[in-house]
């Protein structure tokens, strides 16, 4: 049976990308590859991540260098063709740096690191990361200082209208995000920006095995 192959982005300060890997290998049993930041080949991925961590140190904005690195302007490339980019917590706030998702990632409303379980509704079920997916929530642990998700009124209008909203916290809102924003996909649905991380809950031995649903949605999709 034909595996699909992952691409995991390592940039100078990613912490989760061996969780990315991790969770890709060993849990979902495809394919995966570490591409770092300096590449200009993808090596044949069906899917890149775009790890958490702290690229580049968080230095400017969060995000703000990774978005210049080399492997960038493929990872654009591949995603204006179709192909499909999931960046979670500093993966996120590089895909609004670069443009390929709106809004941009702001500082907690309460100024501190948050680290937590997080209760998140899966507001759109019609993505392909989310359309095997059989709960209406899903619980998955955040970690992160600048998860407040912002975009002005037009932005978050058009994100409505378009059912580009993925996930929302459900029960609190960790952070001050806008409409309670948690993931949000572009117009075209095929790149996914997450503040929670799946790839730290997809194992069932340490964890409750959920963010394995957002996985497998992808896989599925790819291999039908």
């Amino acid at each position: 049976m034909r595996k699909i192959k992952f691409g995991v982005v390592v940039f100078p300060g990613s912490n989760c990308d061996h969780d990315a890997y991790y969770a890709t290998k060993k849990i979902m049993k495809q394919d995966a590859e570490f591409l770092w930041h300096k590449e200009l080949d993808l090596k044949g991925s069906d899917v890149v991540i775009l790890p958490g961590g702290f690229s580049y140190g968080d230095y400017l904005r969060t995000g703000a260098i990774a978005q210049l690195s080399p492997i960038m302007e493929k990872v654009k490339e591949f995603a204006s063709t179709g192909g499909i980019v999931i960046g979670i917590c500093n993966g996120f706030q590089v895909l609004c740096e670069s443009g390929l998702l709106p809004g941009v990632l702001l500082q907690n409303e309460s100024l501190k690191f948050v680290c937590e379980d997080t209760l998140l509704k899966v507001e759109n079920k019609n993505t392909i990361f989310t359309n095997k997916i059989d709960k209406e929530f899903l619980t998955i642990p955040i970690a992160h200082g600048d998860g407040n998700y912002f975009a002005d009124d037009k932005t978050i209008e058009e994100l409505e209208k378009n059912n580009q909203i993925v996930f929302r916290y459900q029960d609190t809102n960790p952070n001050g995000s806008i409409k309670n924003i948690a993931g949000i996909i572009n117009k075209e649905g095929n790149v996914l920006g997450m503040m929670p991380h799946p790839e730290r809950c997809a194992d069932t031995i340490i964890s409750n095995g959920e963010g394995s649903e957002i996985f497998n949605s992808v896989i599925s999709n790819l291999l039908k």
